[in-house]
């Protein structure tokens, strides 16, 4: 079974989501079948590598909020996270454009450390409060999982993983991705939005109950025949 992840980095619910997925997986009978893939989104594709502005500035501006209100929007979220166990500081939280994240990301996967560098890019964002959008600070969080230091750097001052990066975003597009997290299974179902573990286990039941049935033949015709070993 494959499932397909659309997320950003910068996305308060696509780590929440994770866990949540995550939560269901492991509760998942045939998880061991399961191939887990993480497709690149932005939300803001323009935004600048260095920002002055905090995370509820940004969206007292994009959303036409009060300050008020976005910090009562936060609070929320910051409960959401921490009923699956994530300890947000949104007050830390360092804005960036998160195409050099995605980079790495791709660069993580050739080195089978995909999921790894997933997990450590948003708990650097959301919960340590580190930039992840600079060159140097994304060579020293993807060190931290394995990978090495200057070939991040060198990978990371070229153009390397942009194309692979637009191409999801552009694959994003085409199947109706408008929001994230947006998840995939076998480019049948979609899941939208950071839903509860049982509502992905439920789905990956009926996706896995739905392949053992297409294994088997359909039988246009039945005459008679020995069974069992006997006639």
């Amino acid at each position: 079974m494959k499932v397909e992840i659309w997320s950003d980095i910068a996305c308060p619910f696509c780590y929440i989501g994770k866990r949540k997925f995550e939560q269901a997986l492991e509760q998942f009978a045939d998880r061991d079948e399961v191939d887990v893939t993480f497709k690149s989104f932005q939300l803001d594709p323009t935004a600048p590598i260095h920002s002055e502005q905090t995370m509820n500035e940004m969206l007292v501006e994009k959303k036409g909020m009060s300050l008020k209100q976005v910090e009562q929007m936060q609070s929320h979220v910051t409960m959401q996270a921490k009923e699956v166990g994530l300890d947000y500081h949104l007050d830390k939280a360092q804005m960036t454009n998160t195409m050099n994240a995605h980079r790495l990301i791709h660069f993580a996967k050739e080195h089978g450390k995909m999921n790894e560098m997933k997990e450590k890019l948003l708990q650097s964002y959301f919960i340590d409060g580190e930039h992840v959008g600079e060159i140097e600070s994304l060579a020293n969080i993807a060190e931290q999982i394995g990978l090495d230091k200057e070939a991040v750097n060198q990978m990371l001052s070229s153009n390397r993983y942009e194309a692979e990066v637009q191409h999801d975003l552009q694959e994003g597009v085409q199947i109706g991705v408008q929001g994230v997290p947006f998840f995939v299974i076998n480019r049948k179902y979609a899941v939208s939005g950071a839903q509860p573990s049982n509502v992905f286990l439920e789905v990956l039941n009926k996706v896995n109950e739905e392949e053992k049935q297409q294994e088997k033949l359909n039988i246009i015709k039945q005459g008679d025949a020995c069974t069992d070993g006997s006639c």
